[in-house]
């Protein structure tokens, strides 16, 4: 496959981007072309942001010459400092999102538990969902779920011979009969639920399946009207669907770039915008630390933590991200209400150097910021 370096130019500025496949680009700006999905509404009167004029040297398009990004934009509170596409990509395209949909995720199972829909995290999952009853994912509560805790044995590295490949060809791929077949083939257990953190898609997906179940709504449908709409989004997004019409929990939001920056926003704000909670402050702040010690930064991983499908990144900051396969990132300071977002296609979906980079440019940004 031919890889190809353009010449992308920004206002009067023109920087070289990196090589990039022009193909993978195409796919993750239109995924939902390719696979079924379904649509999740924009608000009736989009809520604007501000743009800083003039706007700071943050380094950014240096940045953007060696790190192949198809969006990044850079808010402080609800105000744009910087906001850069690459490879032809616009503010119209939809972006694919990864597993940065699994914070969303998170934030609308806080919703329906603070509306009782879900009466406690330590019911299991059979309850919700009849169909797992006797198989291990039915005997796992929500919050092992949520923290990705529930100990089943699965593989995620992408080679196309592991699970998560075999989770993406259940669900979107439609090689199942959708809903909870998607993860009857995930059947072992391999350490006690609630003792260990193993990065498990599948654990989210049971999650979307219990949140589906609980709420009686698709899960598109339930974003819209609980956090797309009232967040003030500019543009109609969507999410992949299985065969049996059930959203893919554990990835397959497809958004324009500034909403995930609104969503990121209504994260650094603890739920709270403009003076009307649309998320409980209590879960995103709970969703946002360790509640265990397997948990903790340094311990779910060297680098990082685990909240509720949400990932910790700081030892002593309250900081934390939505992340994602090939690039994706929304990463957030609460204390400063700064929000980096960035969108990619890596043709290694797990290059540990550009993520590298993406978090050595948000601490430069949070300090530049700081300074100034």
């Amino acid at each position: 496959m031919k890889v190809f370096a353009l010449l992308i130019s920004f206002s009067s500025f023109v920087f070289a981007a990196p090589p990039a496949d022009l193909k993978l680009v195409d796919q993750w700006s239109r995924m939902d072309e390719f696979s079924a999905a379904r649509g999740v509404r924009k608000a009736d009167a989009p809520r604007p942001f501000k743009r800083a004029e003039p706007a700071p040297e943050l380094g950014i398009d240096a940045w953007l010459e060696d790190n192949a990004n198809t969006g990044l934009l850079v808010l402080k509170g609800d105000t744009i400092l910087a906001e850069r596409y690459q490879y032809g990509r616009t503010d119209g395209h939809r972006l694919a999102s990864a597993s940065m949909a699994k914070t969303v995720l998170a934030m609308l199972v806080g919703i329906a538990f603070h509306d009782k829909k879900i009466s406690s995290l330590d019911e299991k999952a059979e309850v919700y969902v009849p169909a797992l009853k006797g198989h291990p994912y039915g005997a796992t509560s929500i919050r092992h779920l949520l923290t990705m805790s529930s100990g089943i044995s699965f593989t995620e590295d992408f080679s196309g011979r592991d699970d998560g490949s075999k989770l993406v060809r259940n669900t979107v791929r439609q090689m199942t009969q959708g809903g909870a077949d998607t993860v009857l083939e995930f059947n072992r257990r391999e350490a006690p639920a609630g003792t260990r953190f193993k990065y498990v898609s599948a654990d989210s997906q049971v999650l979307g399946l219990v949140l589906t179940a609980a709420v009686k709504q698709p899960l598109a449908e339930y974003l819209s009207d609980r956090i797309w709409r009232p967040m003030g989004a500019e543009a109609n997004a969507t999410w992949l669907i299985d065969k049996g019409g059930y959203e893919t929990g554990f990835f397959g939001l497809n958004a324009t770039l500034r909403d995930y920056g609104r969503f990121g926003l209504l994260l650094a704000n603890y739920g709270s915008l403009d003076g009307r909670q649309i998320i409980p402050e209590a879960w995103v702040r709970a969703a946002t630390t360790a509640e265990a010690p397997h948990l903790r930064v340094g311990f779910a991983t060297a680098n990082n933590g685990y909240g509720y499908q949400t990932w910790l990144t700081h030892r002593t900051e309250p900081r934390f991200a939505a992340l994602g396969f090939r690039g994706q990132a929304i990463m957030i300071d609460p204390v400063t209400k700064l929000v980096v977002v960035h969108t990619a296609a890596w043709s290694d979906g797990r290059d540990r150097a550009s993520r590298g980079a993406q978090f050595k440019l948000f601490e430069a940004i949070h300090s530049k910021l700081a300074s100034q």
